[in-house]
């Protein structure tokens, strides 16, 4: 299995795509998408516009679907919903679609939606994620992180380290495809026991805390809390494996 790691969609080639591709946005969407399905959702169908995301959903009943739009930390107007896992509850989710745009995660998704598998990882899955890789052995791995309007986030970057982490320390033979493998691992092993400092640490971790939302950092920082593995269906809409 050969990893790349990515810290942004932009970086990544636009010549060819991996056999396998988890795009990560830790603060929130694939946070929020792994949650989502958890909790009953049918499915999550990601858009990186917010204008597609509106049209296409008009399609679907009042009563089966959930519009999450977030730019810039806070909630699109027009929708139900912005970018927080802690609003996914069962009572609100089961049966329904969650039609969602973010500002940046949603881009990534868009960027690999065409690779062979797609799913989405983040701190609360990242198990669900390994497994599966481990199971399966993909010939070629892309771990994009979706970083902020095309800007490095720590936050992704410590998690695609926490895949390779643990993809080694679960037995796989892995070949590092670029530098940026090694340096996220070694991320990960310099604050896996403080996920949560380097989350406030980071520059969107603060913006979020303007935002008063401390208790959603706290949940993103949970490291295989879930046992669910969003993964891509068709182009843009993710189902629990």
């Amino acid at each position: 299995m050969k990893l790349f790691v990515w810290h942004t969609p932009e970086l990544t080639p636009t010549d060819h795509l991996p056999d396998c591709a988890v795009a990560i946005d830790v603060l929130r969407a694939t946070t929020t998408i792994a949650t989502a399905l958890h909790v009953g959702a049918e499915a999550v169908q990601a858009f990186s516009d917010i204008n597609e995301l509106m049209s296409k959903s008009e399609a679907w009943p009042l009563e089966k679907r959930l519009r999450a739009g977030e730019r810039g930390g806070a909630q699109v107007e027009g929708c139900d919903l912005g970018n927080s896992p802690l609003d996914c509850t069962s009572e609100l989710m089961a049966g329904k679609r969650l039609f969602i745009s973010t500002t940046n995660g949603t881009r990534s998704l868009q960027r690999v939606q065409a690779s062979a598998t797609v799913m989405t990882g983040a701190m609360i899955n990242r198990q669900s994620v390994v497994t599966y890789l481990l199971d399966k052995n993909p010939d070629t791995v892309w771990l994009v992180g979706s970083g902020w309007e095309g800007g490095y986030s720590l936050e992704d970057t410590v998690c695609a380290g926490a895949i390779v982490q643990g993809l080694i320390s679960q037995g796989a033979t892995v070949e590092v495809g670029n530098d940026e493998v090694i340096a996220a691992q070694s991320l990960y092993l310099q604050w896996e026991a403080n996920l949560l400092e380097l989350f406030h640490k980071s520059s969107h971790g603060q913006r979020l805390l303007r935002l008063n939302c401390h208790e959603d950092l706290r949940y993103c920082a949970n490291i295989d809390l879930l046992d669910v593995l969003p993964i891509q269906k068709e182009p843009g809409v993710l189902v629990k494996l």
